[in-house]
């Protein structure tokens, strides 16, 4: 074998190797890889830069909101394809450096042919190999190719649970904090309803959501792209609406109690300062979702629902404090993968996904002041 055919070969046996550790690493292994020179990391960010750059330039709306949805399922379909393409690719430049083994003779693109329906398991027999080594490259790349298919086919369902499994909660959170979520809608509709177990026990199972997910992203981060059923609903948006509810909670509000707020506050920050590594991000600066004159207004809201601060002088200090630990995060993250925010007050006149086309139902405004709240 001249010295060009053992470069060739050797370049050949670094590919499928490659593809394949990437594969049990994005499909197996249930921990995030620490490696910073990953194909599957230059993958995503490279794909996602031309796409997310592509749809800023749509006007805003659902159209756009349509166009970036799609990349999460189409850049899976894409990756799986760029892998089958590799090892195809590999196994037949390792049949070519050995092409003085076969017979007939064929060429680089026949032999690519080949590889492919012995990866693919089809196996016409259009090229038989003959001597030992050849064969054993063939038996390997039909291993490969059926261990490979069955893989991705339990691999997809996988995903997809984990994906349901996210956005129940964040589809359930529209009845208690509306369509965005926001977190004075929350905790307002459940101080005027009676209802303050009831959102500790909602605080509670959106702890255990945080930790589902932070397992869930870490394992499978491409599941940050896949977007919500609603251009108005996001895992990120939900994250948010449930860490400033806790963050009021935790100020600390009379009849409230702080215990689940803390526990909450504690995981799903936690939450956001893994995603924001899973994608480098750095915090962003100068973040302010609550101006003084929104806060007035967020306070005015609460009194109203019956609610008031145990310390009124020192509220606003204390809930400046809890936003400056995790705004940052979330504000880089909304940037990066484009989910706008929700805000600490809700939209004026901004009627629940539920109540379009409900004529008996007035809409919520700014004022804190609920339709059917009781």
């Amino acid at each position: 074998m001249s010295s060009m055919m053992l470069a060739v070969a050797v370049l050949a046996v670094l590919l499928v190797l490659g593809i394949l550790s990437e594969t049990f690493e994005v499909m197996l292994l249930p921990r995030r890889v620490p490696r910073r020179v990953r194909m599957v990391r230059i993958f995503f960010r490279l794909t996602w830069w031309v796409w997310s750059s592509l749809g800023v330039l749509r006007p805003p709306g659902p159209r756009r909101q349509s166009y970036l949805a799609a990349y999460g399922p189409l850049s899976m379909v894409l990756l799986i394809l760029i892998w089958a393409m590799g090892l195809i690719l590999g196994f037949g430049l390792l049949q070519w450096t050995l092409h003085t083994g076969l017979d007939p003779h064929p060429n680089l693109p026949s032999l690519l042919y080949t590889s492919g329906l012995t990866f693919f398991t089809v196996g016409f027999g259009d090229i038989a190999p003959q001597t030992p080594l050849a064969k054993l490259i063939i038996v390997a790349e039909a291993g490969t190719g059926f261990g490979f298919i069955a893989v991705v086919i339990g691999y997809l369902p996988v995903l997809y649970q984990l994906y349901a499994r996210r956005e129940i909660h964040v589809m359930q959170l529209e009845a208690r904090a509306g369509s965005p979520p926001c977190a004075l809608t929350l905790v307002c509709r459940h101080a005027q309803g009676d209802a303050t177990d009831e959102l500790e026990a909602l605080l509670r199972s959106w702890e255990a959501w945080c930790s589902e997910l932070l397992v869930s992203h870490l394992s499978y981060p491409m599941l940050s792209y896949y977007r919500s059923q609603r251009d108005n609903q996001s895992w990120l948006a939900g994250l948010a609406a449930i860490m400033d509810a806790c963050a009021v909670i935790m100020v600390g509000l009379r009849d409230l109690r702080q215990f689940e707020a803390r526990m909450t506050f504690a995981m799903a920050r936690i939450t956001v300062l893994e995603m924001s590594r899973v994608f480098e991000t750095t915090p962003a600066i100068n973040v302010d979702r609550l101006p003084r004159t929104d806060y007035a207004q967020l306070a005015a809201c609460l009194a109203e629902a019956g609610l008031a601060w145990n310390d009124p002088e020192d509220a606003e200090r204390q809930l400046a404090s809890l936003r400056g630990t995790y705004e940052p995060f979330l504000e880089v993250l909304a940037q990066y993968l484009l989910l706008p925010l929700p805000g600490w007050l809700p939209d004026e006149g901004q009627l629940d996904n539920g109540q379009h086309g409900a004529t008996s139902v007035e809409p919520r405004g700014r004022s804190g002041r609920l339709a059917n709240a009781d």
